[in-house]
């Protein structure tokens, strides 16, 4: 698969519908962690696989390049510190070509959903805003954009109407502050985009079976199967 910084491969973990596969959720992980890693992780919470019996989950493994963190580089983890915007460019178009290949098979865009834990949920907000508008959805997880972020400047520029996003965030959190998510949700509210930002109290920089569950709720909604398509 090749991007804009020369052959650069995604490794991807897939967990495959249980039926017929008519849409698909792309699930970006954290600073050091991995695709393999986040599926784990998601398996722990939830003490059983996240399936669907339409929807392909694909869990992309970022590229080692990608030093500092595994979705772009960060200068540091503060959301008044410039975007690192050539790495988050990168990443933004090994990503499409994952979009596109999931295109190709036959899956809609309007089909597919992206969204991640931490940087990943950050990635997959420029992802969608910047380049892809017209995904299904957008969600984030414990994420934030920053103050400037390229991403408040593309909706600022669009005329289309946005993908809507399901936010969640610990607010316990003192890695990512629960402030900063906040500060994210209301921005991004106020440029356009359909949005609720749900707090989890007692939880800290991490994955919670309820937010877990929520999220659930929230993709099956937005990615039906047949049968609920059919009655709408």
């Amino acid at each position: 698969m090749a991007s804009v910084s020369g052959s650069v491969r995604l490794q991807r973990c897939i967990v495959s519908p249980a039926g017929r596969h008519s849409a698909s959720l792309i699930f970006l992980h954290g600073s050091g962690d991995s695709g393999q890693g986040l599926r784990k992780w998601i398996q722990q919470v939830l003490n059983q696989e996240l399936t669907f019996q339409h929807i392909k989950i694909i869990y992309p493994t970022a590229p080692p390049s990608s030093t500092v963190g595994p979705s772009f580089v960060r200068f540091k983890i503060s959301n008044d510190c410039p975007e690192h915007l050539e790495s988050i460019n990168v990443m933004c178009q090994v990503l499409t070509d994952l979009i596109e290949d999931e295109v190709k098979s036959g899956i809609k865009k309007s089909r597919i959903l992206v969204g991640g834990f931490s940087m990943g949920g950050c990635m997959a907000m420029h992802l969608a805003y910047r380049n892809h508008q017209d995904v299904a959805g957008v969600f984030a997880l414990s994420s934030f954009l920053n103050k400037t972020s390229a991403v408040y400047q593309a909706l600022r520029d669009g005329d289309g109407v946005p993908p809507e996003l399901f936010q969640c965030h610990g607010a316990a959190d003192e890695l990512v502050l629960h402030s900063w998510g906040e500060e994210t949700n209301s921005m991004l509210r106020s440029l356009g985009v359909s949005t609720k930002f749900h707090s989890f109290p007692g939880v800290y920089h991490e994955l919670s079976r309820a937010e877990l569950e929520n999220l659930k709720s929230w993709i099956l909604t937005k990615l039906p199967g047949e049968v609920e398509r059919q009655r709408e």
